[in-house]
Parts: structure tokens; sequence; C-alpha cells
């Protein structure tokens, strides 16, 4: 039981499958451990009678036989998605003491697979950060927002908005945790934490029941230990939801895990050259190189090739990003659900007021932003420039995918920095992202596995990105790769 942490979700399902363990004893060992790590600040909502409840259930399908493959597992769910038996407040203030009457279907999807809940984890502000340091809302055991914290070094930040899933999952407190990249949220903390994450092709998993932030980039995923485990919650997560999401794909139900084991030999791995220029780390560079060479041993074969509009992404992104979220978020008015100020004079006072006071800065800095891009005379000239210039990148990729199957760098181009360095410059935080912004924008699947440590002996993770469903190729590159090396199976220390 000390050692159950260790385990992965394909581990622990099989020992709870085999009556190793039960749900219950895996919950309580969870639920002491977020408990005994609560200075992490991972956690905004536990409640373990509910958690208890649904591992006992898990236990009587277990023993009943037939049970689905995550029965008794246990998950944690970023706090952008909506859940009845926990508050939701996408990590602002503005929807503090909101209780969903629903569950968000890809929280649905896990349940029906058997999963436990085990709590909410802490987010960017809307998803909107790469730090999560953008927090209104305080994690069980304080008072006060506070940022998540690196479990690696306490003094660092864990990558955002999915900071509290992947220091979760880092830190061993839970086996997997739920996330949602909007520009790369899921791959960037995954790989400063030195874990595994993976954002499926846009339209895969159900945006129904999650706080929206730009509705044409947000994209739930899987952050875990290994590509194996995100194999087994990914074909848990995905499918169809045509009736609640418009943007959801019409496509069955795939078993990502089909391709696991497969050889690489002759596998093409693209490697842009734009991904390995000056602004790389060299501690991130030479754990990049010595991935790749780890892949021509298994058979793949390097093969540059160019993305010439990956500069672009950065402000292509900040506009679109930020005109959706200016629409998305006018509906967080004080009105329908969420905090209402206590003092207004009429009707457009309690809007600003309620705004002013629910909302963070850098929710309003982008609220901002968008309206101005959107607004007569700005338009054209900007947001109708991002979409074009978005379709040329998606072009970029689909000419690249010609000469290769996957394209692999950097998921960051330096490890994870120390709390508070960027200050008050938040271009410097939207920098970091230059190389997931690309494959979100073309809407393709990526994932960032940990291949080594970089500058201060921090994690470093390399991004695959595969074209469009293509996911069960990327996982068993990531899975071949984890069968080879250990660096997937490495903890921080104290944890």
């Amino acid at each position: 039981m000390s050692e159950l942490h260790r385990k992965g979700v394909a581990e622990l399902a099989r020992s709870l499958a085999a009556r190793e363990v039960s749900a219950v004893e895996a919950a309580r060992h969870f639920l002491a451990r977020a408990t005994a790590h609560q200075a992490l600040g991972a956690f905004v909502a536990v409640d373990a009678d509910v958690t208890l409840a649904q591992a006992r259930a898990a236990d009587a399908k277990l023993a009943a036989g037939g049970a689905p493959a995550l029965t008794g597992v246990p998950v944690a769910h970023k706090d952008i998605f909506v859940t009845t038996d926990f508050p939701t407040t996408a990590g602002s203030r503005i929807l503090a003491g909101y209780r969903s009457p629903f569950d968000a279907t890809v929280v649905r999807k896990l349940a029906e697979a058997g999963a436990v809940t085990l709590g909410k984890l802490s987010c960017d502000e809307f998803a909107m950060g790469s730090a999560n340091e953008n927090v209104a809302v305080p994690a069980v055991g304080f008072d006060a927002a506070t940022p998540v914290r690196n479990p690696w070094d306490a003094t660092r930040i864990p990558g955002g908005s999915s900071g509290g899933s992947a220091a979760a999952v880092a830190a061993g407190l839970a086996p997997a945790a739920t996330g949602t990249d909007t520009g790369g949220s899921i791959r960037q903390p995954a790989s400063f934490c030195g874990v595994t994450g993976i954002k499926p092709t846009y339209g895969r998993a159900s945006r129904y029941g999650m706080v929206a932030f730009a509705s044409s980039l947000d994209q739930a995923g899987p952050i875990a230990r290994s590509a194996e485990d995100c194999a087994l919650l990914l074909s848990a997560m995905c499918g169809p939801d045509l009736d609640r999401d418009s943007t959801s794909i019409d496509r069955p139900v795939e078993d990502f895990s089909r391709h696991l084991g497969e050889s690489l030999d002759g596998l093409r791995i693209g490697v842009p050259k734009e991904f390995l220029g000056d602004g790389v780390a060299p501690g991130v560079r030479a754990a990049i190189d010595a991935a790749l060479a780890e892949y021509e041993k298994l058979g793949a074969k390097r093969v540059a090739i160019t993305l010439p509009r990956t500069e672009l992404s950065i402000p292509v992104y900040y506009i679109l990003a930020a005109a959706e979220a200016s629409s998305n978020l006018s509906r967080f008015d004080g009105v329908k659900f969420g905090h209402r100020a206590k003092q207004y004079k009429d009707l457009a006072d309690m809007y600003a007021k309620t705004r002013e006071e629910g909302f963070g800065d850098e929710v309003k800095r982008r609220i901002m932003i968008g309206t101005y891009v959107l607004s007569h005379g700005y338009y054209d000239a900007y947001y109708l420039q991002a979409q074009k210039v978005r379709r040329m990148i998606a072009d970029d990729f689909q000419q690249a995918f010609k000469d290769c199957d996957v394209i692999a760098g950097p998921a960051a181009p330096t490890v994870a920095w120390k709390l508070g360095e960027h200050g008050d410059d938040p271009v410097a935080d939207y920098l970091a992202d230059i190389f997931t912004l690309p494959g979100s924008l073309a809407g393709l699947p990526g994932m960032s596995l940990p291949v080594g440590f970089g500058e201060a002996n921090m994690p470093v993770g390399l991004q695959l990105i595969g074209n469009y469903f293509g996911e069960a190729k990327l996982l068993n590159a990531a899975h071949r790769f984890q069968q080879a090396t250990d660096w997937h199976q490495k903890m921080p220390e104290g944890f």
C-alpha cells in the first residue's frame, strides 16, 4: 500500500481487477497523500465522503465481474470541468460557490468507465496562463489564493494552465488527471513536471461542460505517468457528443492502445529547424537530441522539415483566443450564476462592478484585447488576418507531413521558471508557448513525454505532433520510447 502511488493507471487497474487492492483502499491512499502534500496547492476541492462512496460502488462492480477497464482507478479533474459532486470555479472569483446541475461529458465518460473522482485541481483562471500563477481561488488548506508549486522544485512553477493536474500526477497525489489544452496547457505543464500528457485532435473529446475559454481551440485530454496510461484514459474520454457539442466530431470511439508495442522501424520523425533555434535552452536541446538519438536506435528515421510560420503562431493565437474569450466570458454578468456585486446603481453598473470584482487581471487583459480586435475598424485588420494566417499554419503542417509521419521537438524552450520570475510581463509567458501553439491552431493531436532533465535539474518534455486522428500512432511512438527508457518512472524526491 505504501507504494500504491507509484503505480500508473494501467498497473493499478490490473491490481484492482485482480482484487490485490480494493478501490476503497486506493481512494483512501490518494486522499491521504493529497492531505499530506497540501503545500503544493494542487487541489482546490476534495470531499472524502463522495470519493469513498464512488470507491465502494466500484468495489461492488469489481466483485460482480465484468467491470469496465478503469473501475476503481482514482482520477482528479481540472477545475475547468463542471461537476455535480464538487464545486466548479474555473479558478475565478466570479464563479465562487458555483455548483453545476450536470457533469461535463468528459467527467461522465470517465465515471462510466469506472473511474473514482478524487477532487478538483487548481488551474489558471479560465485556463488563461502558462504558469498557474493566475489563480484566484484558494487551494485546499489555504486561506488565500496561491499558485501551484512544481513538486520537483517548490520555488518553480508547474506550467499552465493545467498546472494542478500535472503537479498532482508528478507528486503521486493522483494516478491521472484531466486537463485542457487551448494553446499548450496539457503539453507544457506535462513537460515542466516530468509526466505524460496528450491533447487529441480538436473535436475528439466533447467540450460540453468544459468552461469555455476559446471555443475553436479548447480541447480536453489526460495527464498521467505513461503513454499506456494516457491511451486507456483517452479511449474512455473521447467519442461523439453531437447532441450537446456542436464542435464534436462524428467519429466512432477508438481503442487508442491498439497500436501499442508496434515496431518503429521506418517511422519518419520530422524535426522542424524552427523548433531547435537559438531560443532553446542548452539543457533542453541536449535532452531533445538524446531522445531523438534513442528513437533512431529504435528504428525511426530523423527527417529535417520546416514550419516557416512558427513565430507567427504567437500573435495569431493571442488575437484569436482573446477574441473568442471576450465573447465566451460575456455570460458572466452576475445575473444567472456565480458572483454578483453587492452594491450597484443599475443593471449596467451591476455588470461593471461584478466583472471588476470577479475577474482577475489576465482575464481582463484578454477580454479587452479580444473586444478591441473584434471592434469596428479593427476586425479586418486583426481578427480576419489572423484567421488567414491560421489557415497557412495548418497548411504548413500538411506540407510537412508529406515528408514525415510524426513531428518532434521540445514542448517548451526552457525548463520551468521560478515563481514570480516573469513578474508583470505577460508577454514572457506568452513566448513560452511558441512550440505548442502551432499544433493547437491547426487542431492537430500533440503530446509531451519526459525525456530527461535540463537546467537546474528540472524535467524536459519531448513534444510529438501527429496528423489528424493520429493519436494511436503518437501514443505508440511514446510507448516504445518509454519501454526503452525510464524517465517517465522518475518521481521528485520526498514524494
